[in-house]
């Protein structure tokens, strides 16, 4: 009987697994739909680091200059529509995501472990909304600039195709903020004990060699200046995660 009793909770557990997917997909759809109808307003948030009428620009001080993007394929155009809205519509979505996955795992923890999966969870997410804004304001504005008007020689013009434009923008955005759970990762292994914050100061020095490889990565650039804008916020989460790590074990 006790048997036949815990077959029957594991099928209402997949049943309740499979009914927040169909919530969460059709919310994504959802999302991704809108953000797709949405065309000109989307295209006018996602294509305004081009120019330099671009807030970032105005405030750092950029000389005018705009780039033009071209389409080289039949399809591509329509192709780069949808997947940009789909980002967009997984992004607006992500929320509830986490909300539903939550609400699905949440009744096998107890109530400390709760506490504490909400405080990572909801640190997570922020940081990496946060490394999010922070690509799309200043990172990525001061890579297009850079790259997209750079010429080994006047003869030689630049032709920047629209795929590449939008591959290189959601690629920043998410390895920003991947980037930008650092925080949270030390955090997390502060907490396990498997580093301490005097570790991470006596490899300090490293780890600044480490993100300017990273920075570097990033943002393909020779420019020093980019290249610092890019290193400084991650070293400062670096700095911030010794001050976590540090405050976990108090």
């Amino acid at each position: 009987m006790s048997d036949s009793s815990e077959y029957a909770t594991f099928w209402e557990h997949l049943d309740e697994l499979r009914a927040r997917l169909i919530r969460i997909l059709l919310a994504v759809v959802g999302l991704t739909v809108i953000a797709f109808l949405l065309k000109d307003q989307l295209f006018g948030i996602v294509l305004a680091p081009r120019n330099s009428d671009f807030v970032s620009y105005k405030l750092l001080g950029v000389p005018d200059f705009s780039i033009q993007l071209i389409n080289t394929g039949l399809t591509e155009q329509f192709m780069v529509h949808m997947r940009t809205a789909m980002f967009t519509g997984l992004l607006a979505a992500s929320p509830y995501i986490i909300y539903e996955l939550f609400r699905f795992i949440s009744p096998g923890l107890y109530e400390h472990e709760r506490r504490y999966a909400i405080l990572m969870v909801g640190a997570a997410y922020v940081m990496f909304l946060i490394g999010n804004l922070l690509n799309y304001f200043l990172i990525f504005p001061l890579t297009v600039r850079f790259l997209g008007t750079y010429q080994v020689s006047t003869d030689v013009a630049n032709m920047l195709t629209l795929n590449s434009y939008i591959d290189t923008l959601i690629a920043m955005s998410f390895m920003m903020g991947v980037v930008f759970e650092l925080p949270v990762v030390c955090w997390l292994m502060g907490r396990m004990g498997i580093i301490s914050g005097t570790m991470m100061s006596v490899y300090r020095r490293h780890a600044i060699v480490a993100i300017l490889i990273l920075a570097a990565i990033i943002t393909p650039t020779t420019d020093v200046f980019t290249l610092f804008v890019v290193s400084f916020p991650i070293w400062m989460l670096y700095e911030f995660s010794i001050f976590i790590v540090k405050a976990t074990k108090m």
